[in-house]
């Protein structure tokens, strides 16, 4: 059965964006000049990447996205090949410096919206003093929160969504905010309680946190619940690292996943 939406949300996702970019080949010889494999290019994908990828997976639950991203170009490139899908190295380019930081006035005067996002990796384009302003100006929205940064004070009264990893790094807590914290093929945490998740075959674990913050704040808006929407993105995270590459959520996987 189909989900239903008797409401279209809106969301206001603010966040650092990236292209990532697949080059497809066979390696088949080393380097004369080194020993290194020579890759033979097929074919080049490219993909959206970071916050670029919530706003295109909160859209195939229905979501109307308002995206707020840098104008600067970050580029992810991958090396694979093909006939084993394995990664053979990755470089990134326009990362030489931080990004512009975000210009607040683009943002202040939006309304009419469910909740806001934001995808924060640290790259320059959400700062300290910038995000502080933004969670005191939607104070009476939900703002859900995935980020990189060690010092989550500016996110004050979010839902705040981390990696295990990224957990163990915080150096300083948010003021009035709830974690969420992935822990792999285990599942989430959340009030010390862990939401397992079936296990699955892990082929590509590339965007999978974009995935399950975008499934959280759908079934929250569903649900009003972080509690009733954890094993929902849970789900469909698990579903995401099945799939190689960045991988974006189908309507047809919206249908199956929200059973």
């Amino acid at each position: 059965m189909g989900i239903q939406q008797p409401k279209s949300y809106k969301i206001l996702l603010i966040g650092d964006h990236c292209l990532d970019v697949y080059h497809y080949g066979v390696c088949d010889r080393l380097s004369p000049e080194a020993p290194v494999p020579v890759l033979k290019q097929l074919a080049t994908e490219t993909k959206m990447g970071m916050s670029s990828n919530v706003a295109v997976n909160l859209a195939a639950f229905g979501i109307k996205v308002n995206h707020q991203k840098n104008g600067d170009i970050i580029k992810k490139h991958r090396l694979i090949d093909s006939r084993f899908q394995q990664h053979l190295i990755r470089w990134d380019e326009g990362e030489d410096k931080l990004l512009d930081e975000i210009n607040l006035k683009r943002i202040k005067n939006i309304e009419k919206i469910d909740a806001v996002v934001i995808s924060d990796y640290n790259k320059g384009f959400l700062r300290h003093n910038s995000i502080k302003e933004i969670c005191g100006i939607f104070t009476d929205y939900p703002i859900f929160v995935d980020t990189k940064k060690e010092d989550l004070s500016c996110f004050s009264g979010c839902y705040i969504k981390v990696n295990e990893k990224e957990f163990k790094n915080i150096k300083k807590l948010a003021r009035d905010s709830e974690m969420i914290v992935t822990v792999g093929e285990r599942g989430a945490l959340y009030k010390n309680h862990l939401y397992a998740v079936q296990k699955t075959e892990v082929f590509d674990v590339c965007g999978a946190g974009d995935v399950f913050l975008s499934a959280l704040v759908y079934g929250y808006l569903k649900k009003a619940s972080i509690a009733a929407a954890i094993p929902l993105a849970n789900k469909c995270a698990a579903f995401s690292v099945t799939k190689m590459g960045t991988y974006v959520l189908t309507q047809e996987d919206v249908n199956d996943l929200c059973v």
